[in-house]
């Protein structure tokens, strides 16, 4: 009878352990270690930004500790932040970094968050996570003032096979598009017409002087040069001669990117508007005056909406905590940690 009470009350306290110690290979928060952050852009101004997105973003969590500008900024815990204090000790952030070059460094563990290509999505790479955001990038053609026929920008708008570019060259990211607010914030971008008609953009075409069919297609990041040459490659289809080159002010259509800061339809629209030349927002008081105000924006094509992209972001295997980033694309950094700095 001992030993049958003695096996029971031995099993109790087998379980009673096995509950209260986690798992094999669980991870928990740990306290101290740097991460590591590379990114493209190089902010050169004298002191470190205070609002926008990227390295701003910390001030809630983290302080400045060092600023170099254009090259590097490290931020440090603070220890009385509002939401407690975060698990990293140091965040550093090496700027001007190019996409390839970050990659090779998230390979061989010299960075621990990196953004990712539009090649390099589909290979997160071992024990390598991605992190995306909502689609929070317009990709668009915009127009100079100095193309004058509404015909030739309509052409360009219904030769470009955007179902083809998506697929291929941005490898199934983010969401076609005719409008300029994404379906996740209006919810009616898909009432916007974003299919190719190439036999409705010759007959716009047809019949006007070879000069009034020559365009000039300036990109403004040189990472959308392939888009911008495929493009280029429809637009002829239709009977445009389209050349396309880098950055320049005197480009008759520019492919842009322009970036969503906020998930208000209404603000999100004038910002895009104020961003792109397009004017002053109309009054909007409702969904279908928002729709109203949009339409109004979009016609005679002086821009053409084609995607909407999401913010993506490569972490290394010793990178514990979550996503990193919210639906904006603003980096959230508290909550992480990362491995093998303490016993």
């Amino acid at each position: 009878m001992r030993l049958r009470w003695f096996a029971v009350l031995s099993g109790l306290a087998a379980l009673t352990l096995a509950i209260a110690l986690p798992a094999r290979g669980a991870t928990r928060p740990r306290y101290g270690g740097t991460l590591r952050v590379e990114v493209r852009a190089s902010i050169e101004t004298a002191d470190p930004p205070q609002s926008g997105r990227g390295m701003a973003d910390l001030a809630g969590a983290f302080t400045i500790m060092r600023w170099e500008a254009g090259r590097l900024a490290v931020y440090a815990a603070d220890e009385n932040a509002a939401g407690g204090r975060p698990y990293l000790d140091t965040i550093e952030i090496q700027m001007a970094r190019p996409l390839r070059e970050q990659a090779i460094d998230l390979e061989v563990g010299k960075a621990d968050v990196v953004e990712v290509g539009t090649n390099d999505v589909r290979r997160p790479g071992a024990g390598r996570k991605t992190w995306t955001s909502a689609p929070v990038r317009v990709l668009a053609l915009v127009f100079s003032p100095s193309v004058t026929d509404a015909r030739v920008r309509e052409a360009l708008a219904l030769a470009v096979d955007r179902t083809a570019i998506h697929n291929v060259l941005l490898q199934g990211q983010g969401e076609i598009s005719g409008g300029l607010l994404p379906q996740w914030i209006s919810g009616y971008a898909f009432l916007f017409p974003a299919a190719a008609d190439l036999n409705k953009a010759r007959g716009l075409t047809a019949g006007l002087p070879a000069p009034d069919r020559t365009l000039s297609l300036g990109v403004d990041d040189a990472t959308l040069r392939p888009i911008a040459d495929r493009v280029a490659l429809n637009a002829r289809d239709a009977g445009l001669a389209v050349s396309v080159g880098a950055r320049n002010g005197s480009a008759e259509v520019r492919l842009v990117e322009a970036r969503i800061e906020t998930e208000q339809p209404e603000r999100a629209l004038a910002a895009l508007a104020a961003l792109l030349g397009l004017g002053d927002l109309p009054p909007a008081n409702s969904l279908e005056g928002l729709f109203a105000a949009e339409s109004a924006l979009l016609q005679g094509f002086r821009v053409i909406p084609l995607f909407h992209l999401p913010d993506t972001y490569g972490a290394g295997s010793r990178v514990r905590g979550g996503a990193g980033v919210t639906p904006l694309g603003a980096w959230r950094f508290g909550d992480l940690w990362v491995e093998g700095n303490r016993p």
